[in-house]
């Protein structure tokens, strides 16, 4: 609550000039007092992953490794995974990604000129397949694990093999063409998009709509995976190689300053880790080395077309 309070006239200066911000909204800060004198407080913040669209999967990315992973036994379709879990990197429009990283770095000057740091980026992914099935009339029958493809929203199920269903589509953007009515997690103007010569764009889901891109919202990408994550168990193995994937995404937990107990925190784990990288590894690390860490993990996550 202090933190907040005392960042609040910047926050408020933050929002208003960048209203593609992906920081998260803050609408309110509550007290109240139960039966007996207990005093509560909480915030009211905006949902990102308020959408018409399924998310199949979330992840919570720092750019630290050091306890960055979720034990397999407790996941489940709502668990937020973590940096270590990610085994997809993803490619998108070549003017999308530029506003992203724009954006991102923008919110994260802010939030080292505030001294904080442990943030994150929330990201949801919705699933769409590709169009072609990569030469199979139909999944090869070893590949048969529902656990190895994302949950099951729009896809049709054959015995034990499941058909995705076709992509994503960029079109041009008309004013006043698309009923997408502006909610809580919508952010600015719609964005631009490369491969479309420069024009404000909205995307199309065969048999779902046509919804507005904005900054964290309706981002189409294509995910990959990741080179380090090229050798997996039998458990993990996916049907293709690419997915069309919907992205949502925001910057979270922005509360936390870099006071004494983190530093302590620092000098603990730094001690503790044998690893001489150690210190750029884990979570609590000085503003200044903490933005750029997480600038620099997201670039490799959202990875710039070869």
């Amino acid at each position: 609550m202090q933190v907040m309070l005392k960042m609040l006239p910047r926050y408020y200066s933050h929002v208003h000039e960048h209203d593609n911000t992906l920081i998260t909204k803050n609408f309110g800060l509550h007290r109240i007092t139960l039966k007996g004198g207990k005093k509560v407080r909480f915030m009211v913040m905006g949902n990102m992953f308020c959408t018409e669209l399924r998310i199949h999967r979330r992840y919570d990315l720092k750019g630290s490794i050091i306890g960055r992973c979720t034990d397999k036994d407790k996941i489940d379709e709502n668990t937020t995974l973590k940096d270590l879990d990610l085994k997809f990197e993803f490619h998108m429009d070549k003017l999308l990604r530029g506003e992203l990283f724009k954006q991102i770095s923008l919110d994260c000057m802010f939030l080292q000129s505030q001294q904080i740091i442990d943030y994150s980026l929330l990201l949801g992914l919705h699933f769409r397949a590709p169009e072609d099935l990569k030469g199979f009339s139909q999944p090869p029958p070893t590949m048969h694990n529902r656990e190895s493809l994302p949950a099951d929203d729009g896809v049709t199920l054959q015995g034990e093999l499941l058909i995705p269903p076709k992509g994503l589509l960029l079109v041009t953007h008309e004013p006043g063409s698309v009923s997408t009515a502006p909610g809580p997690h919508i952010r600015g103007s719609p964005l631009k998009a490369y491969s479309l010569g420069d024009k404000e764009v909205d995307l199309l889901l065969p048999g779902t709509g046509r919804l507005r891109v904005q900054l964290g919202v309706n981002m189409p990408a294509q995910a990959k995976r990741r080179p380090a994550q090229a050798e997996v168990d039998s458990t993990e193995v996916e049907l293709f190689e690419f997915y069309d994937v919907v992205l949502y995404m925001g910057i979270i937990d922005i509360l936390q300053e870099y006071n004494a107990k983190k530093k302590l925190e620092h000098a603990y784990k730094s001690f503790k880790n044998i690893d001489p990288q150690g210190p750029q590894r884990i979570s609590a690390v000085e503003p200044e080395l903490y933005a750029k860490r997480f600038i620099n993990f997201l670039e490799e996550v959202f990875s710039d077309l070869p």
